[in-house]
């Protein structure tokens, strides 16, 4: 004996085909690359940034980061060095982005107009020359 509801497998089975349809979309994946790809980007930043440039900026401190740096207020301390670290951190990864993803795809961008601007005459100006051309003859 079959206790499913036919309305309730329809739906069911729709819902199915309307998730795979939504999965196999091209953007779906386009969106997962890159999300990929920013994670590692991500990783690769923030060893810039921990290994080489911050320990870099702190020379004058003596310590690889600031993280020394903190506020004793009757008994309670205020990190005030992490807060430092997280921010110079925060300003590289952002100099960083902007340096090798925002002004690359800008200028690919910029460029990518220019050749659809140089690409010729329109549609219509062909097809006004086309008449033009045919009522002369």
């Amino acid at each position: 004996m079959d206790y499913r509801l036919p309305v309730l497998d329809e739906g069911v089975a729709g819902m199915v085909q309307e998730f795979k349809d939504f999965i196999a979309k091209g953007n779906m994946i386009d969106i997962a690359v890159g999300f990929i790809m920013g994670v590692a980007f991500t990783a690769l930043v923030t060893r810039l940034v921990e290994d080489i440039l911050m320990p870099i900026i702190a020379i004058p401190f003596g310590e690889p980061s600031f993280d020394a740096i903190t506020w004793e207020i009757n008994g309670s301390f205020i990190l005030v060095g992490s807060f430092l670290t997280a921010l110079v951190a925060f300003l590289l990864v952002a100099i960083a982005v902007f340096l090798f993803i925002v002004k690359p795809y800008n200028a690919y961008k910029a460029g990518s107009e220019d050749v659809e601007e140089d690409e010729g005459p329109t549609q219509v100006e062909l097809l006004t020359q086309i008449r033009d051309s045919l009522t002369k003859s």
